[in-house]
């Protein structure tokens, strides 16, 4: 048994290793190359660095990851590695799987994560597919998670720096997935493996951390979705969560549950006395049906009960007479907050905080602990149907999400 579990001596092992041109890609194949895997190097061309795909700018050397520079950083990586690489392009099915579903998301009234959804359909599905198409007995990644062997197979656990750890964004990771991946950097701290990178004369050794979103390398997501979908940002009003009509915006694009600044309503608003108790004001809820945001005090923030769709479970599902009691982490850096969770029926999940947590935002992941590994998660969903309340205060009906 190798130290990748796999019955069979390193150099008979094929093991593709997922090279983003960044350092801790290029660490994890030449930790494998130096004890004797066969290592192949596989980079994955996501969009055109140049226009940026829609973004409009040029990101700054290092900012991004699977564009331009960072192919000729791994190409340079597996050189000096001595490794086969081999650059795939995958700009049209992260369009579709990625791009398009951000856009969409963001329209629907929700705040998509897409580094999940690149993990879970192009890297996960697509270039795993195309792992085992090339012979290979595992796709090796540099995310800082932990694979560990249990008593019923593989389970997926938290990197051990807390600060490096990333498995809120694996959470959909299949248990077939988990079984045919590795991630050797998992032990590691940030600091260690840039070590390793200059042990092995690597030139990447002090290349920055990539952003989160790859193709929004200036954080502005409303120009990405306004190019991606033309004339779909509509204006709409901004109202209070007692019904006033506060002022008007230039599309939900450009809002998500619990932002504070950039309402732009002015005196009515954060910036002055509002009807409340001169409270500062939040976005409390998106409503895309009627192109309206709803804002309100801090307090209106709070909920306790959330309703997840799309579930992927690492454990058996809980039964109605056994609910899970775990922690869950509603945003990639929120605290860990204990729940009883409950299986619902169509695959999804009903979450029920111990205590109210503010600016639970659709279309973020909820992902579900017991201690350091990952039971399962899914999709934040939005609330159920808007209603008008007496006296014309805006009210929702079913449980928040």
């Amino acid at each position: 048994m190798n130290s990748l579990g796999i019955d069979k001596k390193p150099g008979d092992t094929r093991v593709v290793v997922a090279m983003s041109g960044g350092v801790d890609s290029a660490v994890t194949a030449a930790l494998l190359a130096e004890e004797g895997y066969d290592v192949v190097g596989v980079t994955l061309q996501l969009y055109d660095q140049g226009a940026l795909s829609f973004g409009g700018g040029r990101a700054a050397r290092g900012k991004t990851c699977c564009a331009g520079q960072d192919i000729q950083d791994a190409r340079q990586a597996a050189q000096r590695l001595g490794i086969p690489h081999y650059v795939l392009d995958y700009e049209s099915r992260f369009r579709d799987s990625v791009m398009e579903d951000f856009a969409d998301t963001y329209l629907a009234g929700a705040t998509p994560v897409p580094c999940v959804r690149c993990n879970q359909t192009v890297k996960f599905r697509d270039l795993l597919a195309t792992a085992r198409d090339l012979g290979a007995e595992a796709l090796a990644t540099g995310h800082y998670v932990r694979r560990v062997e249990g008593p019923g197979g593989a389970e997926l656990h938290r990197g051990r720096d807390p600060g490096r750890d990333q498995s809120y964004f694996l959470f959909a990771t299949t248990q077939a997935q988990l079984d045919f991946l590795r991630f050797p950097l998992g032990h590691l701290t940030k600091p260690e493996t840039r070590d390793l990178a200059r042990r092995y004369a690597l030139a990447l050794a002090e290349k920055p951390d990539s952003q989160d979103i790859c193709f929004v390398p200036d954080g502005n997501y409303a120009k990405v979705i306004e190019r991606l979908r033309p004339g779909a940002a509509e204006p709409g009003e901004i109202v209070h969560v007692d019904g006033t009509v506060l002022g008007r915006h230039q599309g939900i694009i450009h809002f998500t549950v619990g932002q504070r600044r950039g309402l732009g309503i002015g005196q009515r608003g954060l910036d002055a006395k509002p009807q409340d108790q001169g409270e500062a004001l939040y976005v409390v809820r998106l409503e895309p049906e009627r192109r309206r945001v709803v804002v309100g005090p801090r307090a209106a923030l709070a909920q306790a009960q959330v309703a997840v769709g799309e579930v992927n479970w690492l454990v058996p599902p809980p039964t109605g007479d056994a609910p899970l009691r775990a922690e869950v982490k509603l945003r990639s850096a929120a605290p860990l907050l204990p729940a009883t969770i409950q299986a619902a029926p169509g695959g999804g999940a009903s979450v029920l905080l111990d205590s109210p947590a503010e600016a639970v935002a659709p279309g973020q992941a909820c992902v579900f602990y017991q201690g350091d590994r990952v039971m399962g998660g899914g999709w934040i969903r939005r609330s159920g149907a808007i209603l008008e309340a007496p006296g014309g205060a805006l009210a929702t009906r079913g449980a928040a999400a």
